[in-house]
């Protein structure tokens, strides 16, 4: 199998097997396996770190989410949503190799000219940020931490 680094994120046991094609990694809330690359492994830790460090409900969470965007199916990596099933996250995980750059975060804004969910997240496993939407005024502002789902 191959190495992956050590993340910014805490550590977490993940269910990993070897198939003849692939290194397949248990996507918790797809509910199964699915192909281990540098994203899912930034992935399943992070959604880890959602659900023991911040309390978030795994059945309040969405991996690879699909979307419309201009006429077009898109993906968003994770989605969480509020008990009454609005968004209130979008997270976008890069590889831990790939910098955070302004078309990443081009990429989540134009998600959520769909999902006008409150928060977006973007993270490569090594860094993280996080921003609050504010659509009184249509801007947004990075926050030091992610909020804990009941905040």
């Amino acid at each position: 199998m191959k190495k992956y680094p050590e993340l910014n994120l805490p550590v977490v046991a993940l269910r990993i097997r070897e198939d003849n094609d692939a290194t397949r990694i248990f996507d918790p809330l797809r509910g199964k396996w699915v192909v281990l690359t540098p994203e899912e492994w930034v992935r399943q830790h992070f959604i880890s770190w959602l659900y023991n460090e911040y309390h978030y409900p795994v059945s309040l969470m969405a991996n690879e989410a699909g979307i419309e965007v201009n006429g077009t199916r898109k993906r968003c990596d994770t989605v969480v949503f509020h008990r009454d099933g609005t968004p209130k996250i979008i997270v976008e995980y890069k590889a831990p190799d790939i910098e955070i750059s302004q078309t990443v975060f081009d990429q989540i804004v134009r998600y959520n000219m769909e999902l006008h969910a409150d928060y977006l997240i973007v993270s490569n496993g090594m860094q993280h940020y996080c921003c609050r939407i504010d659509y009184r005024d249509n801007s947004y502002h990075f926050i030091p931490r992610i909020p804990s789902y009941d905040e």
